[in-house]
């Protein structure tokens, strides 16, 4: 969609050349100024946000965007009851830069909101943080993204509905590690337990043509599953989360070792949501979170397999 071309870090044109943006607007204190979200026959797949005349001109505003910048068009959008999604491609060079952008939407949307709802506005402490913005540049993100803001109402949807699963349980006691957790922290009452670890080993040896080692151990590890283990990991590797597709595909119960603590509204991953909805899936995480985590270290790694193994060690 255009990313190879973008001028990320060239001088004097950060932020300006092509590219693609994810778009996030929060209303201030969550409150549902844009809609509600109505389920037809308790079914999370019927979800629909109902808009409230706010909400329409807050939509109206976002795909006029293109009128003042035609450099850009809106490739998804999603309206929920408290927050906007939107996904935009700047497709060739502007003279301002994309926060720009952004800033003379998020200024509008108030705008239009102290004329609509001037009483609200007035309101101590109504106050709006800045549209969060981040631009997309790795090989598949854009699906992926679009995917996620399209699914938007089915998730809450599933929260609502099962909000026992999706409800942060904090200070869990796990072999000596005190942990937060979603999703059902019954798994920890199981019989059986069994770390999926692809050792450094084994991928070293299916680089140089001998992969028996390493199929082997994989496949292992989905007949564990298969015979009613729970499988325990942080799914680090690009095998481990091979492994990761083929039991959650499968419906096999796991417990998973997130590397960072669980943000406010945290929502698991795709990968992860529908398990935890059905009961098949813990998320046992750090108790505080770190905004500014990005990237795994080696000894980040190793801690969190120790607490996989001792996991299994019941």
């Amino acid at each position: 969609m255009g990313c190879d071309k973008w001028h990320w870090q060239e001088i004097g044109k950060a932020w300006k050349g092509v590219g693609i943006y994810h778009v996030t607007l929060t209303t201030p204190k969550r409150e549902h100024l844009f809609g509600e979200l109505e389920i037809p026959d308790n079914d999370p797949a019927k979800a629909i946000v109902k808009r409230t005349k706010y909400g329409n001109a807050v939509v109206e505003a976002l795909l006029r965007i293109h009128d003042f910048y035609p450099e850009t068009r809106v490739l998804q959008f999603c309206l929920m009851p408290d927050h906007l999604h939107a996904i935009i491609q700047v497709t060739r060079e502007m003279s301002k830069g994309f926060l720009s952008v952004t800033r003379g939407y998020w200024q509008g949307v108030k705008r239009i909101g102290r004329e609509m709802m001037p009483e609200k506005f007035a309101e101590e402490g109504f106050t709006w943080e800045k549209p969060f913005v981040r631009p997309m540049s790795r090989r598949g993100q854009l699906n992926t993204m679009i995917h996620y803001v399209q699914m938007n109402p089915i998730r809450l949807a599933t929260k609502m509905l099962k909000p026992g699963f999706f409800y942060v349980q904090r200070d869990v006691e796990v072999n000596g590690h005190c942990l937060n957790a979603v999703g059902d922290i019954s798994i920890l009452q199981a019989k059986r337990f069994v770390t999926v670890h692809v050792r450094h080993k084994m991928e070293e040896m299916a680089r140089n043509g001998e992969d028996h080692a390493l199929r082997d151990y994989m496949n292992g590890c989905v007949l564990d599953a298969r015979q009613g283990a729970v499988m325990v990991s942080p799914f680090i590797s690009k095998n481990e989360q091979r492994v990761l597709e083929v039991l959650l595909k499968e419906k096999r119960t796991i417990i998973y070792i997130a590397s960072n603590g669980f943000r406010e509204y945290y929502k698991p991953s795709d990968l992860l949501f529908d398990a935890v909805a059905e009961g098949r899936a813990l998320i046992l995480a750090p108790k505080s979170y770190d905004p500014e985590k990005r990237f795994l270290s080696r000894e980040d790694c190793i801690a969190l397999n120790k607490i996989a193994e001792e996991i299994c060690v019941r």
